[in-house]
Formats: C-alpha cells, structure tokens, sequence
C-alpha cells in the first residue's frame, strides 16, 4: 500500500540558496510531495532536465543565476515550459511580482512564507497542471482516435472495391488480414459478359462503348452488393462474382444462382433499351462450384481479393458456351439447387483445358425467374 501511496506522489523541486529556507519547505511538503532540492540556476536546470518535476519552487535572489533567468530557460525549452513555477522570495514589491508573471509564473508568494497558504497554493497548482497534462492526453487520444476511424474509413473504401459494404464491415471488425491470408474453401464462382459485344464495339464510338459498360456495370453491381457477393474482376465487358469467401455463408449456392437469375431478369430492362437505341447485345452467365484457393494477390502497393482453382475455369468456360440470356451451371451446382430452381441438362460439353467433357445444365427461364426476383 505504501509503495502504491509512493508511486503516485508528485515531485516538487525547491531552488534556494540558503539550505534552512529548503529544509524549512521540506519539512513543510516532504509528507505528500517528493522533494529534488538545488541551491543555485545551474544545479536547477540540470535537476530540471533529468527528473523532470512536477512543480518548481523558485527563489528569485540568488548568485550568478537569479530565478528570473531560470524561470525564462525554462520556459523557452518546450520540455519544460509547461512545469509551473511559483515564485517563493523576499521581493515583495509590485514590479517584482508583475516581472514574475511575465517571466511565466503561475504564482508568487513572499517571504516569510506561511506554511499552510503554501501548502494550499502547491495543491491547486499541482492540481492544475495535472488537469491540463490530462486534457492533452485525452486530446492526443481524440486525435489518434480520428486519425484511427479515418483509416478506418479509407481501408473500407479499398475492400468496397471488390466486397458487398456488409462484408467489407464484418472484415474491418474482425480483423482482415486474417480473413485475407491464402486458404482452401468452398466456393460458387459466376462468370458473366456480353454477347454481340465486339461487333458492337467495331460499329461504335469509345465513348458509347464506355457509356453501355457503365449501364451494364451499375446494373449488375446493384445486384451483387444486394446480394453480398465478392466482386473479383472486371473484363471489359465481363464480370467475376464468387460466394463464401472471405465470409462464410450458409446459402452461398442458392445465393450465387438467385443473383444470376435477377442479373438475366435486369439484363432483360438494360437490354430492351440497348435494343431501342439500335444495340444487338445479350448476356451469357455460367455457374460453378467447388474448391478453390482463395485470399490475397498481387504486390506491395497493389492487391486485390482473388480465386484460384479449376472451379474458376470451368464457371469461365460456361460462360463462353452460354448463348445470349442463358444461365449454364455444373452438375455439382444443380445438384444444390435441385427442387429450388429448375435446371435441365445440356448435351455434355467439351471444355477448353479439360479431357473429360463436363455435365452442363441450363437454369430454365420461366416463371422461377419473376418469383425468385420477387422473393429478394
């Protein structure tokens, strides 16, 4: 208790050249206050410099270096101008004590002291520089607190680059980097993009081109952000999205399919108003599921979250099979869904980068698509 008792006094330094004034004001403070003592400027500064005080008690008289001096090296180095300083001297006159404000005192008593207005006057000042000390760390804990939630708010920014807000949330409150790092998981990947996109290119200005890619993009972002999927790639007028990774979700196959279906039934607005400005143009999506690596790629300065693995070629080459307004997914797929979406079997198909031809199966567009829509 006692040790506890010791910690947290303050220490008070005393500069007086005359020893018995010293062990008068030490016998007066020593019971709640650590005492430094020095018996001219110079010894004054160095104790200054080294221990680092609380409060100063300051003779003004004094050889070689007077306490107006002291009191104005103190106040002119920034780590020791906001130490108080109290005046304890025999100059009683108005000029002297107005010097002493100047000079940067927080008070000025005379001699000969009265030990309890001393002792009063030590409390408050002790009181108030610990006040202040404590405003300033919490200001400087306000400032890094700021500083904190504005890096916060930029980190967030980056992962809203390829993550739904909701997740790019759970990531930012449960650590990211762990969640980024390189492991094995289970994955749905749908691919997506145009079909009559080249010649569309071919027959129209840059500018027109960007603006139909900038209808495509906002409409199918909507889509993916409502429905928390993971954004891993933009190809012109292709898109990569892929469910439960970084976050593990318990419907991710289901997920994946009804967002492909509500991307064919947008496509069907966006479409018919391509088709009225003169443009011949449709999507294809292909859909697969299985194990992949996933985490993040890229160098310093320069990352993004993706996917590797054969599930990722395959949703790819699906895709490039599928015709313009069609939904093709793999047997491992259907088989998640079945009794929740109606999918029929395609001939098998004869994948780029693959021996054996993959079982395909087309997500039937009819009256599943306008219910599932609704149900979102």
């Amino acid at each position: 208790m006692a040790l506890a008792q010791d910690i947290m006094k303050q220490t008070i330094l005393v500069v007086d050249d005359t020893l018995f004034n010293i062990d008068l004001i030490k016998a007066a403070l020593s019971g709640s206050y650590f005492i430094e003592a020095a018996v001219n400027g110079e010894m004054a500064l160095k104790i200054v410099e080294e221990k680092k005080p609380d409060l100063i008690l300051l003779d003004i008289m004094m050889p070689e270096m007077d306490g107006y001096e002291v009191c104005k090296r103190l106040k002119a180095n920034a780590a020791t101008r906001d130490i108080p300083v109290i005046f304890l001297t025999a100059k009683s006159e108005v000029a002297d004590e107005t010097k002493g404000f100047e000079h940067g005192a927080v008070d000025y008593i005379t001699k000969p002291v009265s030990l309890p207005i001393l002792r009063a006057r030590v409390r408050t000042h002790l009181a108030l520089y610990t006040a202040v000390r404590q405003l300033e760390e919490w200001n400087l804990s306000l400032e890094r607190r700021v500083s904190e939630g504005i890096a916060k708010i930029e980190r967030l920014d980056r992962m809203r680059r390829f993550f739904s807000p909701a997740v790019a949330d759970a990531l930012l409150a449960d650590q990211a980097e762990s969640y980024l790092r390189a492991r094995r998981r289970e994955i749905v990947v749908i691919f997506l993009d145009l079909r009559g996109y080249t010649a569309f290119t071919e027959a129209n200005e840059p500018e027109e081109v960007m603006r139909v890619l900038g209808e495509l993009h906002a409409g199918m972002g909507e889509l993916i952000m409502a429905y928390n999927g993971t954004l891993e790639r933009f190809t012109g007028d292709g898109m990569m999205v892929f469910f439960n990774a970084p976050v593990e979700i318990p419907d991710f196959v289901i997920r994946g399919v009804k967002m492909a279906i509500d991307m064919q039934a947008r496509m069907t607005q966006i479409g018919g108003d391509w088709q009225r400005r003169g443009y011949d143009l449709a999507m294809g999506i292909g859909i697969a599921q299985g194990l992949a690596t996933i985490g993040s790629i890229g160098f310093e300065g320069r990352r993004d979250y993706g996917a590797i693995g054969s599930v990722v070629n395959i949703a790819a080459r699906l895709c490039g099979e599928a015709k313009g307004g069609q939904i093709l997914c793999c047997e491992l797929t259907m088989n998640n869904i079945r009794g929740q979406v109606k999918a029929v079997p395609v001939p098998d198909l004869i994948l780029k980068g693959f021996a054996q031809p993959i079982k395909a199966f087309e997500i039937s567009k009819n009256d599943q698509w306008e219910s599932l829509v609704s149900q979102r």
